[in-house]
């Protein structure tokens, strides 16, 4: 008489079950990269897998509310069943670097603001407001553009090449008279906010307003960024103070989550 173990078959399926999971994260990492939906086709070759495969994959994802699939055409989006998960997310990136904010907000006196990068906009998730009458701030959940704000660039300095061109609009539309509105010249000075890491916005979102911003990768690929508005009156002559402190507590952060 032959005894068989269930230990192999077993294994298989876990094996199995880790790759599924595998995969209908790549989808979303995908469809994270094509705000404005992709479809189908494009997404099977994107990914790389049978037709049969993916399709079985997103219609799970579709049910379970992770993906959206949008009449007419059924352009697949990130679902609505995300925003939970990432709001518990927030939540805890807002816990573990509160201290961070507190600590630059001592050290400048000036207005701190944290952002994610969500949906190729800046959206604001905490902020400790200054202690002056005269103060910049702006209110937790509201969405900026990235082209012409300090944490907006430099979000764009840390994304990759194709990336970034996924991110930036084919017109960047200006909202002040000092807004950067030609491509060419954004796109040497994301450079050099590359190798300085830190960006600058001089007027350019709202007029009277200034900031220093810098951009950090988290774990699981979760971008955010610090930065520090601060009203025209007060902020030149006191730009390189905040870029010094902003400099530090990224350098900071990076410790704690190395």
């Amino acid at each position: 008489m032959t005894v068989h173990s269930g230990t192999s078959s077993s294994n298989n399926r876990e094996s199995g079950g880790v790759q599924v999971i595998a995969r209908a994260a790549e989808i979303l990492r995908i469809l994270q990269k094509h705000p404005q939906g992709i479809t189908r086709s494009q997404l099977t070759n994107e990914v790389k897998l049978a037709r049969s495969t993916v399709h079985r994959i997103v219609g799970a994802l579709i049910e379970e509310k992770l993906v959206d699939s949008i009449p007419p055409n059924g352009s697949l989006h990130l679902g609505h069943g995300l925003l939970p998960l990432a709001a518990a997310v927030n939540s805890d990136v807002r816990r573990e670097l509160r201290p961070y904010l507190e600590w630059l907000h001592n050290e400048v006196a000036e207005t701190v603001d944290l952002a994610s990068f969500v949906d190729n906009q800046v959206r604001f998730i905490d902020q400790i407001a200054a202690p002056h009458r005269l103060q910049a701030v702006s209110a937790i959940g509201v969405a900026f553009p990235l082209h012409c704000t300090a944490n907006g660039k430099a979000f764009l300095a840390a994304l990759s090449p194709a990336d970034l061109k996924n991110a930036l609009p084919k017109k960047l539309p200006a909202l002040t008279p000092q807004t950067t509105t030609n491509r060419t010249q954004l796109l040497s000075e994301i450079a050099q906010i590359r190798d300085d890491g830190i960006a600058y916005d001089r007027e350019e979102h709202t007029a009277g307003i200034c900031a220093v911003g810098a951009a950090i990768q988290l774990p699981f690929d979760e971008l955010i960024a610090i930065s520090i508005p601060v009203p025209l009156q007060r902020f030149y002559g006191i730009e390189e103070k905040l870029a010094v402190a902003l400099k530090v507590v990224m350098q900071q952060i990076r410790q704690h989550y190395a």
